[in-house]
């Protein structure tokens, strides 16, 4: 199990990216990228090894061009299959099932009136996070940079103004554990209650996203397609862009037909991040055995 995550972690890892990003020309080897790091190459390995689950060299193999390309066409196939059989069920076709609830428009006009939501900061292998849980369920759930923790409080107030919000950030640590770890890891997990208000549409989006699964990628225009809108990959983009519930609803999956990864709310460094941890803990369900520490 990969819980056992350090806050810096992600920022290690994000700073690699970045690395990679400037000096892709250069084929930098992994001493190389580990002194970028700050690491030496044997504790650069063991980052890896407790945070990606496979070696460096694997990893990196999960950020290339065309390993997206290839998840995505494996999505696409998997989002069909799923919704060839409906929406019947808590949704995901994987451990983490995510039973999602959509706020009625009395609930929406309330703005959470009579509510206490429990709101906490926690760690996660993707930089700290923000996570609100309200009586339906789990309501709020951002990435937050340092910095910008007053605002994402903020952000939390605007969509449930007339709640009385309780911080609490140990019951905000125990639902990260329970959300954050590895797939595959936990079998029959129950599933966790998600609380969302959107339009009809956004919910459709949303919901059709959770049957999307770790490790693969879904276009806009497939995802569309899969509507039965096939001509509404620009709505699509905008309902994914205004999912309110970070990595719970997984809008990191969605990419362009090309294969390029795109923005994010929360930053598109993180969504490859985020892409290359999934795809990273199916290749580590395919291969099983342990991690060798290099020579």
């Amino acid at each position: 199990m990969r819980h056992n995550y350090r806050m810096n972690d992600y920022e290690r890892i994000a700073r690699i990216i970045r690395y990679l990003d400037e000096h892709h020309a250069e084929q930098p080897d992994l001493g190389t990228i580990a002194r970028c790091t700050g690491l030496s190459q044997f504790h650069f390995h063991r980052l890896f090894s407790s945070w990606a689950g496979v070696t460096p060299k694997d990893f990196l193999q999960c950020l290339t061009h065309s390993h997206a390309r290839k998840l995505l066409r494996e999505g696409n196939n998997v989002l069909d299959t799923a919704l060839t059989v409906g929406f019947s069920g808590p949704g995901r076709l994987h451990d983490l099932c995510v039973s999602l609830e959509a706020a009625s428009p009395g609930e929406v006009k309330s703005g959470g009136e009579g509510w206490t939501i429990s709101a906490g900061f926690a760690g996660s292998p993707f930089g700290t996070c923000l996570i609100g849980e309200s009586p339906r369920g789990i309501c709020h759930l951002s990435f937050v940079d340092p910095g910008n923790f007053e605002a994402a409080l903020s952000n939390l107030r605007e969509d449930w103004p007339n709640a009385r919000l309780h911080r609490d950030d140990h019951a905000a640590s125990r639902l990260a554990l329970r959300i954050f770890e590895s797939p595959g890891t936990v079998p029959g997990r129950p599933a966790v209650r998600a609380f969302v208000r959107g339009t009809a549409f956004q919910i459709r989006v949303w919901r059709a996203l959770l049957q999307t699964e770790p490790g693969t990628l879904v276009s806009y225009g497939r995802l569309a397609a899969a509507l039965a809108q096939p001509n509404a990959a620009r709505a699509v983009g905008t309902a994914v862009a205004q999912n309110p519930l970070a990595y719970l609803i997984p809008c990191h999956r969605v990419i362009r037909e090309t294969g390029v990864i795109g923005n994010y709310r929360w930053g598109p460094v993180r969504k490859r991040v985020i892409l290359a941890w999934e795809s990273a803990s199916r290749l580590t369900s395919v291969q099983g055995g342990d991690l060798a520490e290099p020579g």
